[in-house]
């Protein structure tokens, strides 16, 4: 009898199993989540970059003030209440001063559509220059 008694305890072995359905349902779950919202990310305005060949800056600094300079001349500057409404001179001017004074070592770039007339680029890097920024970048994309 106690031979018996033994085999059935022996016979009893612990399942050691992961049950993953759950964490593939959150896998799911987060899947859909980030499919959604990626292309919710792209903020700025839409301008026709410049394509050239340029070394990339390095990503893991701080979001860079951006300035940009649409085919119209419009200006546009990546901070203030409302990024994605155009602004003029003197706006832009007291933003990046703004921005430039609570952070100095800030990267600066202008980035103005291939349309734009070279004028209206410079002159939204001296709106930059007078803001307090002492290196100031031009934005372009590679070539296809």
């Amino acid at each position: 009898m106690a031979e018996v008694h033994a085999r059935r305890r022996r016979s009893r072995r612990h399942v050691a199993e992961i049950n993953v359905v759950p964490y593939i349902d959150v896998m799911l779950v987060l899947l859909v989540i980030f499919m959604i919202t990626a292309p919710l990310l792209k903020t700025g305005v839409d301008v026709q970059l410049p394509q050239e060949q340029a070394e990339s800056l390095n990503s893991a600094q701080q979001d860079p003030l951006i300035l940009t300079v649409t085919a119209d001349g419009s200006l546009f500057l990546n901070v203030g209440d409302s990024p994605d409404e155009a602004i003029d001179r003197d706006v832009a001017l007291q933003l990046a001063s703004a921005v430039m004074r609570q952070q100095p070592d800030k990267r600066v770039l202008v980035a103005g559509d291939n349309e734009v007339p070279y004028g209206r680029v410079v002159a939204a890097m001296a709106i930059l220059q007078a803001a307090g920024a002492g290196d100031i970048g031009l934005m372009t994309e590679p070539p296809s």
